[in-house]
């Protein structure tokens, strides 16, 4: 049996707990770590193991399941499905970039310069189109 991804989230931070924990899952789920097909585990199982209430793990959840990453069904949980082909958003854009400035400005505020925040991000751009996320 393998062993579960790891999940962390730091409860101190200025982004909400459930856009941790699906951002953590999405990159896991775009990392292969959660092959298609395969439950998550359950929102109360995750909940207690990251300390948080199981609406935040569920809100994490739903998040996931509207971007096509998770099948939701009662008494199933959260299957993986097949992102191979994204299903194109209006949205992203606007989110993703907004996810950025949060993530620059809390980089920054950590004492890291701009350039090296660019090549960071370009760099785990380039791992994620290749598969090969590095665990960190």
């Amino acid at each position: 049996m393998r062993d579960a991804p790891v999940i962390r989230i730091d409860l101190a931070s200025s982004v909400p707990a459930y856009r941790q924990i699906a951002n953590a899952i999405r990159t896991l789920l775009v990392s292969g770590a959660f092959p298609i097909g395969d439950p998550l585990p359950t929102v109360r199982q995750l909940a207690v193991n990251l300390g948080v209430h199981h609406n935040t793990v569920a809100e994490a959840y739903r998040v996931l399941s509207e971007e096509g990453w998770l099948d939701l069904r009662r008494r199933h949980g959260a299957i993986v499905l097949d992102r191979s082909r994204p299903r194109p958003s209006r949205e992203a854009r606007p989110s993703l970039v907004q996810r950025l400035r949060e993530l620059t400005a809390e980089a920054q505020s950590a004492g890291l310069a701009p350039g090296v925040i660019a090549d960071s991000m370009r760099a785990v751009a380039t791992e994620l189109t290749a598969g090969k996320l590095k665990k960190a």
